[in-house]
C-alpha cells in the first residue's frame, strides 16, 4: 500500500518535527492548551480556508454539541452531522446534516469527496454496556466501522479524531495517575475496541504519517440527549428522574467511585486538542480527566435543591462488573 500524494511529499521535503507534551489531569490541559494558543506554530504553514468536519455517530450524546461549537468558530455550512437515525427538527434546521453508516464505505467516500472533508470526528460506536449485550455487533461498528474511518482518512489526509475511554483500562493498569502509556488489558468488547483504535491510528500515524487523535474520555454528564447504554450513564440518566419523577434505580452501588467530566469541557478539550499544531503532539492519545464521584455522592448533592429525591440501588451485574473495571482504572483520584 503506497502512502498518499501528501504524505510521499512531506517525505520527500523532510517535513517533521516533535514537541513536548504532557498531560497530568485537566488542570494541566488547560495549562498546556494555553500555551499552544500562545507561542508560534512550530510547523508554520500557508493560510489555509476553515476546515470542513464531519462528525460520525453524531446523534448521540456529544456529536450535536461539539458541533454547535465547532459552526461558531468555522460557519454552519462547514461542519456537516451525520448518523443512521432522523434527526430532531431542532437539529435538522441548525445545520448540515446527511444520513452516514459508518459499514458502508463506498458512502462514507462519496461524503467525503463531495464536501471536502479535511477533518473526520469517528463517534459512532457502541457503549460498554450495550456492546457486552451484543458482541458481534460492537464488534462490527467499533472495529470494521473504524477501519473504514481510517482508510478514508489516510486516502484522504484527513485530520483524524477517534475517542478511546477510561474502558481501555483494566485491572492490571498502574494509577495515581496512570501514564499515557501504560499497560491497559480491558475486559469488555468496548474496552478491547478502543484498544484496538488507539494502536492502530498510532500505526498508521508512524508508518503513512495519518494525523490520528484520540482522548480517552471519562464519563461525560449532560443534559440534552438520553443515556445511550455506558456504564456511566447513571449519572445523567438521576438527573432526569430527579426532576421527573423523584425517584431513581441506579444499576451501581452506592459507592462506586467512577471519573466524570461535564460535557462542556469535554467538547472545549475535543476542539482545542484538534486545533493543536500536530508537530507539538509527541503521542497521539492522551489520557483527560476531570472529577470522580459515586451514584450516592452526586445523589446528596441533587437532594440539596431537591430534598425528596428517592435513589433505590439495584446493582446491574453486568454494569457492576464493568464499573469494577474501570474503578480500577488511573482517573481516579484517591
Amino acid at each position: 500500500m503506497k502512502p498518499p500524494a501528501c504524505v510521499r511529499a512531506a517525505a520527500a521535503l523532510g517535513l517533521s518535527c516533535r514537541g513536548c507534551l504532557r498531560f497530568g489531569g485537566f488542570s494541566s490541559w488547560r495549562r498546556q492548551m494555553s500555551r499552544w494558543n500562545d507561542q508560534e506554530n512550530c510547523c508554520p504553514q500557508p493560510p489555509q480556508e476553515a476546515p470542513r468536519i464531519l462528525i460520525t455517530g453524531g446523534l448521540g450524546q456529544l456529536g450535536v454539541g461539539l458541533a454547535q461549537m465547532l459552526r461558531k468558530q468555522y460557519g454552519t455550512d462547514n461542519v456537516i452531522l451525520s448518523d443512521i437515525k432522523k434527526p430532531s427538527p431542532d437539529v435538522y434546521k441548525s445545520g448540515p446534516f446527511v444520513y452516514a453508516d459508518v459499514l458502508d464505505y463506498k458512502l462514507l467516500r462519496e461524503l467525503i469527496v463531495n464536501n471536502r472533508i479535511t477533518w473526520l470526528v469517528h463517534y459512532s460506536a457502541l457503549l460498554s454496556a450495550v456492546g457486552e449485550a451484543n458482541v458481534a455487533l460492537a464488534r462490527k461498528i467499533n472495529i470494521t466501522g473504524l477501519h473504514n474511518v481510517l482508510d478514508l482518512a489516510l486516502e484522504n489526509c484527513l485530520r483524524l479524531f477517534v475517542p478511546s475511554t477510561i474502558g481501555a483500562f483494566g485491572p492490571s493498569s498502574p494509577r495515581d495517575p496512570a501514564p499515557d502509556l501504560c499497560v491497559q488489558r480491558p475486559r469488555t468488547i468496548y474496552g478491547v475496541s478502543k484498544v484496538h483504535g488507539e494502536l492502530m491510528g498510532e500505526y498508521l500515524h508512524h508508518k503513512y504519517g495519518l494525523d490520528f487523535r484520540c482522548l480517552r474520555y471519562p464519563g461525560v454528564i449532560s443534559v440534552n440527549t438520553t443515556p445511550g447504554g455506558g456504564t456511566t450513564d447513571y449519572a445523567v440518566q438521576i438527573f432526569h428522574d430527579a426532576l421527573s419523577t423523584g425517584h431513581h434505580e441506579c444499576y451501581l452501588r452506592p459507592e462506586t467511585r467512577l471519573p466524570m467530566m461535564h460535557i462542556a469541557d469535554c467538547h472545549r478539550a475535543t476542539v482545542e486538542f484538534m486545533q493543536a499544531p500536530e508537530c507539538q503532539l509527541t503521542l497521539r492519545t492522551y489520557n483527560i480527566a476531570a472529577m470522580s464521584f459515586t451514584p450516592e455522592e452526586v445523589a446528596q448533592e441533587i437532594r440539596k435543591h431537591l430534598p425528596h429525591l428517592k435513589v433505590t440501588y439495584n446493582p446491574d451485574v453486568v454494569r457492576q462488573s464493568i464499573a469494577f473495571l474501570t474503578a480500577s482504572s488511573p482517573f481516579i483520584a484517591h
